[in-house]
């Protein structure tokens, strides 16, 4: 009898010691918060490299002198930078020709050296509203000379054109609605990119070619009946952001 009692208990110790360990204090629990408000930016943007955009860059001529950085507009809504569309000298001739513009040249940050890549035009959006916009292109008049000699039937066309930027590819903009090419014509404006809402924030690029078809991507083509006179022909392109796409 003694035996059977004195097992009993030290089952009963053994048992109390197990539900001992298992008891413990109560977590104690405190919430905080993270915040961060943001506001549209006005400052500047400065151009970048048309090939890794997410590098900036000082734009120059093809001799090495830089494009003037005051030509970028400021404020949350920024055309930042377009290429000039250099044709070069070329003979005359009396027949039908194509001539193309000259790729970029810029300087990537501390470097001496020039590097070229595809013409561009640059735009950002840092108004944090995702209303979209537009871009457009208007060539003024036709090729004339410093005394208004008109080069009859020029024309630039652009080629593989493509929306390029550093920021995620599903808010990448509408480039020529689909077209694959873009001809202008004097006078007449023309949207060549288009950023619906919920795309186009942050800063993209309408580069015309890449490292291989920039030097194909603007073209100039002159008819040969065309009266061409020893003298320099310019024009001018006007690249209007609009603030809202432009079916709006």
């Amino acid at each position: 009898m003694k035996k059977k009692v004195i097992l009993f208990s030290s089952m009963l110790i053994l048992g109390g010691g197990v539900h001992t360990l298992s008891v413990h204090a109560e977590d104690a629990v405190y919430p905080s918060q993270g915040s961060i408000t943001f506001e549209e930016d006005t400052s500047q943007t400065k151009p970048v490299d048309p090939l890794n955009p997410d590098n900036p860059v000082t734009p120059t001529d093809p001799d090495g002198n830089e494009v003037d950085p005051d030509k970028g507009t400021p404020g949350p809504l920024s055309l930042d930078f377009a290429s000039d569309f250099l044709f070069g000298t070329q003979k005359i001739t009396t027949t039908n020709e194509e001539y193309y513009a000259a790729l970029q040249s810029y300087k990537k940050q501390g470097a001496t050296d020039l590097s070229t890549g595809p013409n561009y035009v640059q735009v950002t959006d840092k108004r944090g509203t995702q209303l979209g916009w537009s871009l457009s292109v208007k060539q003024e008049a036709q090729f004339k000379t410093a005394a208004a000699e008109t080069l009859d039937g020029a024309a630039i066309s652009f080629a593989n054109a493509t929306a390029v930027s550093a920021v995620d590819e599903q808010y990448k903009p509408t480039i020529n609605a689909g077209a694959t090419e873009t001809v202008l014509v004097p006078g007449t404006e023309t949207t060549i990119m288009t950023a619906a809402e919920k795309q186009g924030m942050g800063t993209w690029l309408y580069r015309l070619g890449d490292e291989t078809t920039g030097d194909k991507s603007v073209k100039l083509s002159i008819p040969g009946k065309s009266i061409k006179l020893a003298k320099e022909y310019t024009t001018t392109l006007t690249w209007t952001l609009a603030s809202k796409p432009v079916n709006e």
